[in-house]
């Protein structure tokens, strides 16, 4: 037994007006819907604020900037690729090794830094809490 799911859209004829009038403003872009948002609050407010929440619900209003951070991934990965000059191949690699490690040696360098400077806090807490327990060295012996 084989199972077939039609993922098609109905015909036109059968979709309803909002589904028609969805699929007229998709072909012609982000712009008609702006459009179509800015005429329904001139001529009707309570329109033009369901179009902008259903622009913003159903992601319509930002599906071109998510298309914008693909093609720069795809740019990155495409910058690891070979050029076809060895040369050129060959210093590329070697500089982004050498800023590989000095990163890698930065972030390091950083945490011994945060180390240090917790140790320092640390020690001048216990100082503090010393130069207190010896100055009043009779409310420690009553506590005890």
């Amino acid at each position: 037994m084989t199972s077939f799911t039609d993922t098609a859209p109905p015909p036109i004829s059968e979709q309803g007006w909002f589904a028609r009038s969805e699929s007229w403003l998709d072909s012609k872009g982000k712009g008609a819907w702006i459009a179509a948002m800015v005429l329904g609050f001139v001529f009707f407010w309570p329109i033009g604020l369901a179009l902008l929440f259903y622009m913003i619900w159903s992601k319509k209003m930002f599906a071109s900037s998510c298309r914008h951070r693909t093609r720069r991934n795809d740019w990155s990965r495409h910058s690891m690729s070979s050029t076809g000059n060895n040369a050129f191949d060959a210093y590329k690699e070697d500089t982004l090794r050498r800023l590989e490690q000095e990163q890698s040696d930065f972030e390091s360098f950083l945490q011994r830094l945060r180390d240090a400077k917790d140790k320092a806090e640390f020690d001048d807490f216990m100082d503090d809490r010393a130069k207190a327990a010896s100055a009043d060295p009779e409310t420690t012996t009553k506590n005890a």
